[in-house]
């Protein structure tokens, strides 16, 4: 229906020119043969001035019609294309709930790699007697990297609440039938790099504090 009326052009009816009201006969009252068939003709003639105002008033009824079908259509691509809207909304604030996440893996990064990397410096040359003593300088590398896991920690808590409050929005309107939901909403892979970093993190802290895992 909305592709007839895109190739359909709505032509308004002609206007219709006024014509006066057949006149009223002057009928001679002595001779009723004639003056009944003068009132014949008249009433005949009202008659087709109604008719002729019927058909306009048909011809502009059926465009009026015409015109809400059309407005029906434009509507219902309206509601289409907003559901449409709504939908790649959903997509562009999960792709934004990510980028999020990607800005706390790269600070808690750069700390737990700038944390660790001091705690081995300082612990090298308190091995090699370069310094007698590296224990402010380890505890603050320890410091960084705990800092960093606990960014990651607090950064992926949330990203999980969000998404999954995200989701359960997007099923409860699908449901309703306020948009369609036909594009896939896949797990975020920077998640999953998330939980990678904090195991990392994790792996670090130990090595650093007793000596144990792979980074010992």
């Amino acid at each position: 229906m909305a592709s007839k009326a895109k190739n359909q052009q709505l032509v308004r009816p002609r206007r219709m020119p006024e014509s006066p009201v057949p006149p009223i006969p002057d009928v001679d009252q002595s001779k009723s043969d004639v003056a009944s068939v003068q009132y014949s003709a008249y009433r005949t003639s009202l008659s087709n001035h109604r008719t002729g105002l019927s058909e306009h008033r048909t011809s502009l009824s059926e465009y009026r019609t015409d015109l809400s079908t059309h407005r029906t259509d434009l509507s219902t691509e309206r509601t289409e294309m907003s559901m449409r809207r709504t939908g790649m909304s959903f997509q562009r604030t999960r792709m934004s709930a990510d980028r999020t996440l990607m800005s706390v893996i790269r600070t808690s990064l750069s700390l737990i790699s700038f944390g660790f990397t001091i705690f081995q410096v300082f612990q090298k040359m308190r091995d090699q007697a370069l310094v007698t003593s590296a224990a402010a300088q380890r505890n603050f590398g320890v410091t960084l990297v705990l800092l960093g896991i606990v960014m990651l920690i607090v950064g992926i808590a949330y990203h999980l609440q969000f998404m999954i409050g995200l989701r359960g929005e997007r099923n409860a309107m699908r449901d309703a039938g306020l948009i369609h939901a036909q594009s896939r909403f896949p797990p975020s892979m920077t998640l999953v790099a998330a939980v990678i970093l904090l195991l990392i993190g994790i792996a670090a802290i130990l090595s650093m504090v007793f000596r144990v895992g792979p980074f010992g």
